[in-house]
């Protein structure tokens, strides 16, 4: 379990095939600062377990799975990536409950920089953007953000869209900073959302058809 407070930005360094996934290696002082073998590590919102490590890297594998989701599908060593290590329980929740079980991929679409801060609209799929609410909480490439806008029910264009605003310390601590348009993110919706939409669905299915007997 995470918080999407990224602690800091790592980089991978090694990318091995491993069976039908791959086996990476990330540069990550503060992450393994105090981390043990099983250990789970968050890397750009994908939740990842410690196979080996060293003083400042540790390796991890990824099943074909989480490629297929993931921005981690075609990665190579020298790309940047937001790290976190598991929250205890004893600590601060400052972002929100994140699990590192990402829904999928987006789009980012627009990059305003603004005076204070930068808005990113990311582009996500018509099945995920019921699940993102002006004002709740989404992880972006593992990091905890508030949605600031939503695209509506029914854009006009086709295309679900959110934006989030990122401050300064977002944009340097993070590797937000350096997004443009065009690039792919992880996306984590909030896992209340995600339950609510489950039992709505089982709900509707229960119901009596119309015409049948109750």
């Amino acid at each position: 379990m995470f918080t999407g407070i990224v602690e800091e930005i790592g980089e991978i360094t090694a990318v091995e095939p491993s069976g039908d996934g791959v086996r990476l290696t990330v540069r990550a002082p503060k992450a393994v600062s105090d981390a043990a073998h099983g250990d789970s590590i968050s890397v750009s919102g994908v939740c990842l377990t410690v196979v080996d490590q060293g003083a400042d890297w540790f390796t991890a594998d990824v099943m074909r799975q989480t490629l297929d989701m993931s921005t981690l599908e075609g990665v190579a060593a020298g790309l940047p990536v937001n790290l976190e290590r598991a929250t205890v329980a004893h600590g601060r929740l400052g972002g929100h409950i994140v699990q590192g079980h990402i829904d999928g991929t987006g789009e980012v679409l627009e990059v305003r920089p603004g005076a204070q801060w930068s808005v990113l609209r990311i582009a996500l799929s018509a099945d995920l953007a019921p699940l993102v609410v002006d004002k709740g909480s989404i992880a972006v490439d593992g990091v905890s953000l508030t949605v600031s806008d939503a695209s509506p029910a029914a854009p006009a264009d086709g295309v679900h869209w959110f934006e989030v605003s990122l401050i300064p310390e977002t944009l340097a601590a993070t590797s937000l900073g350096s997004r443009a348009a065009g690039d792919r993110v992880n996306l984590e919706t909030d896992i209340l959302a995600r339950h609510v939409q489950r039992l709505l669905t089982f709900a509707a299915a229960a119901a009596p058809t119309e015409g049948g007997s109750e």
